[in-house]
């Protein structure tokens, strides 16, 4: 099993940045990939951006591109989101996952974290 833990979640005003952090452990061996995806209240869960644990290779959603990084430090098996120019509609529980393969869809994924609440203030 993986076992991911997030971080960096808060309040932060309307224009800022935020930086979440997922931390893997376990048999990071079988992860091809990692993702970050966000849930808002009263929404579904959605994908926000995900990459190959390999070479970095990146993959966004339309609506975060330009806003949104996904990077990696393999060898601390661990992966972040850097949110810039925050907006109130990002406002959503963060969650991390690993896949085994390169992917965007949720049902994929197979190992989640617990999420991080980030909440953007207007």
């Amino acid at each position: 099993q993986v076992q991911l833990v997030e971080s960096g979640g808060g309040l932060v005003q309307a224009g800022g940045s935020l930086r979440l952090s997922c931390a893997a452990s376990g048999r990071t061996f079988t992860t091809y990939a990692m993702g970050w995806f966000r849930q808002a209240p009263g929404k579904e869960r959605e994908f926000v951006a995900a990459i190959r644990r390999s070479n970095g290779a990146s993959y966004y959603a339309d609506s975060v591109k330009g806003r949104f990084t996904i990077s990696r430090n393999t060898a601390e098996n661990t992966i972040y989101l850097t949110i810039d120019r925050l907006k109130p509609e990002d406002t959503a529980v963060y969650y991390c996952a690993t896949a085994p393969r390169y992917t965007i869809a949720a049902g994929d994924f197979e190992y989640w974290g617990q999420g991080t609440q980030v909440t953007v203030s207007s």
